[in-house]
């Protein structure tokens, strides 16, 4: 451990000479000082901590990532191209300990860097948080500057599946399809099942039951939140559709009707509602009806969510922090892979390339999900295809799997919205981006400089 602690300390020693640590830190208070100076708020509670949490935590983890990757490129290929390594491999030092004591530099630096910002961050969100009026300073800490827990309605995807086989199975007696037209036919199905299951026609109701769990034991006398969102094929003159709601169950438990409230479609909506709905099970059980002459469409995935206090903001807020430092460690060590093996230059690029695949995560999925690469013609309604989709489309779902691993954490969005970032959360992310992925790139790190041969690294005959 003595010799890693030296590596490590050379580490730092070198992003001070190069006065990286100092550039980074001014390029890091600049953004968080100088992004919610220069950008106006609406004066409500969450655009307000849009621009102080969304806006400057994500440019903090751009900073941090970009100069990560360039340091950790550098501070390795550089040693090896300036036959500085050749120094410490004669010393009585494993490769491996070079390596990780580079690695754990590097994170150490970058925990200090992201603790300083994230204290600068925390410092001025609780000041100008005093700025606000008192009713946005009551909605900020009851709805962003909290830890919140979410519920939703239980998956309905195994009774999706049963009524899309009834129907496919219905329709092949009367109208037999050629197999290989069969998936098309039944995912077509599935959808307009999936959208019976999340339509709201004219004059009719929609019944959510919504588990609370172990959660209702310590909810008694606290206020929820309803985070509802829909959309609608029709445009009302207004912009808005009236929504009803009741939460309860007559004779069951306490009952609560809204007043008729305009919502606007396509976007999240959040509203209270009195403590103590839930039945002795925990059952919360949320009706809307629909007086409008336009059917609402309320999607599985985010139409109803249920939002209930967990905890405090200051110990989210470092476990959201916690997750960005997980972040940076994965940068950490595929920046030393790629330096294990390749030049700076070409290193730095390797990197960034991976980097840009990471990004683009959206348009794989595309891909994925379309099973082509190529474009198809949606006036037509064909799908594309490509003699390369054999190849691409399964390697493509390989990258996905790897990516997912990494990007399934949302610590940024979880802040701004209010929502806890669980100990499991926390556990869950260190596992799979440092253990896991971290992991990898370290053995195929350490694999490769154990056997590069560092004199001919120089053009050394």
């Amino acid at each position: 451990m003595q010799r890693i602690l030296a590596i490590v300390w050379l580490t730092w020693k070198a992003a001070l000479r190069f006065k990286l640590f100092l550039v980074i830190a001014v390029l890091l208070l600049a953004a968080v000082i100088g992004l919610p100076l220069l950008i106006e708020d609406d004066g409500t509670a969450r655009g307000f901590t849009q621009i102080i949490l969304t806006y400057t935590l994500s440019a903090v983890t751009g900073l941090l990532g970009i100069s990560t990757l360039w340091l950790s490129c550098g501070t390795l290929a550089r040693d090896i191209e300036e036959c500085q390594i050749q120094v410490l491999a004669t010393k009585p030092i494993a490769r491996w300990q070079i390596w990780l004591g580079k690695w754990l530099g590097i994170v150490l630096l970058n925990g200090v860097l992201l603790a300083l910002a994230g204290g600068c961050i925390f410092g001025l969100l609780q000041w100008r948080a005093t700025k606000l009026p008192p009713a946005e300073q009551a909605k900020l800490r009851s709805e962003v500057m909290v830890a919140r827990g979410s519920a939703t309605e239980k998956k309905l995807d195994a009774d999706i599946d049963a009524e899309t086989e009834e129907v496919l199975q219905n329709r092949l007696k009367t109208s037999p399809v050629e197999k290989v037209d069969l998936p098309e036919v039944r995912k077509q199905i599935r959808e307009r099942v999936k959208a019976d299951f999340q339509l709201v026609p004219p004059s009719y109701q929609r019944v959510w039951l919504i588990d609370l769990g172990f959660a209702k034991n310590y909810l008694h006398g606290k206020p929820l939140q309803l985070r509802v969102k829909f959309n609608s094929a029709e445009k009302s003159k207004s912009g808005t559709f009236v929504a009803m709601w009741q939460v309860g169950v007559p004779d069951k438990t306490q009952l609560w009707q809204s007043e008729p409230m305009s919502l606007a479609p396509d976007t999240f909506h959040e509203f209270t509602i009195p403590p103590d709905l839930y039945d002795a099970n925990g059952m919360l059980t949320i009706t809307f009806a629909n007086p409008n002459t336009t059917a609402l469409l309320f999607p599985l995935e985010d139409g109803m969510e249920v939002l209930y206090p967990e905890g405090g903001f200051a110990l989210n807020f470092a476990r959201g922090l916690g997750i960005i430092f997980f972040w940076m460690a994965l940068l950490a060590a595929v920046g030393l892979a790629a330096a294990s093996f390749l030049s700076f230059p070409v290193a730095t690029f390797f990197a960034l390339s991976l980097l840009v695949v990471v990004l683009c995560s959206g348009t794989l999925a595309e891909s994925v999900d379309s099973g082509s690469v190529a474009a198809g013609d949606e006036e037509a309604g064909t799908a594309g295809h490509s003699f390369a989709d054999a190849f691409l489309i399964p390697s493509f779902k390989g990258v996905l799997v790897v990516v997912e691993l990494a990007k399934s954490f949302s610590p940024i969005e979880s802040l701004s919205s209010g929502r806890s970032i669980t100990w499991t959360e926390l556990g869950t992310a260190f596992a799979q981006i440092v253990l896991v992925l971290g992991g990898f790139f370290a053995v195929v790190g350490i694999i490769c400089f154990n056997r590069r041969e560092l004199a001919t690294a120089q053009g050394t005959q």
